[in-house]
């Protein structure tokens, strides 16, 4: 299970409404499911991965979500989540937009290319970095837009949505982001987790 499951099964209060954008074979829905008593859907572009889900229960569509999540009712949804996602998309701010049109509040969680072994590689071999949280290599990665957690703090102020909270994993360590501690954040961590609203 992926280090910011349990930050995620955190934040989501028990008998809410999810909806998992992005949500690979579904093992976020089954530790939600069965941890928080949720009523959880997913959203994922692979109908492999669809089908995986499907044939353990769960109620998933197929969809890309930068297009399909306009199917979804205003507010339809007490929490949505995008997990290590958001850098895919063409558009990140539709993706935005959309995910705290359907949700009530949303749990972002992004990759940190800030991360000071991101910048060394880069620095020392001259080559886009592969990490444990970045494991494709320049040619085969879906992330074409790189984001640090600074940025995506930025990014909140530009699109004036509140950052409710935020967390930052530093060797599976959980902290709280802040701006007395931003810049270290910035640096040290290898993944953003935020709760934002509108």
């Amino acid at each position: 299970m992926k280090s910011e499951y349990k930050i995620i099964g955190d934040i989501i209060a028990e008998n809410t409404r999810v909806l998992d954008v992005g949500c690979d074979e579904g093992i976020l829905m089954e530790f939600l499911k069965k941890h928080k008593n949720v009523d959880i859907r997913g959203i994922e572009i692979s109908k492999k991965k669809v089908q995986t889900c499907v044939s353990k229960g769960l109620t998933v569509i197929e969809g890309d979500a930068e297009f399909d999540l306009k199917q979804f009712p205003d507010k339809s949804f007490d929490y949505v989540v995008l997990g290590q996602t958001l850098q895919a998309f063409i558009n990140p701010k539709i993706v935005i937009q959309e995910l705290l049109r359907v949700g009530n509040r949303a749990i972002v969680t992004i990759p940190n290319f800030g991360h000071w072994r991101v910048r060394l590689n880069l620095l020392i071999q001259g080559t886009m970095p592969v990490t444990k949280t970045l494991p494709n290599e320049w040619y085969n990665t879906p992330n074409i837009h790189m984001c640090t957690i600074k940025d995506f703090v930025r990014f909140s102020k530009t699109m004036n949505f509140k950052i409710f909270k935020s967390f930052a994993l530093m060797n599976k360590n959980v902290s709280n982001i802040n701006s007395s501690n931003l810049l270290f954040k910035n640096l040290f961590c290898e993944l953003g987790v935020f709760l934002i609203e509108k």
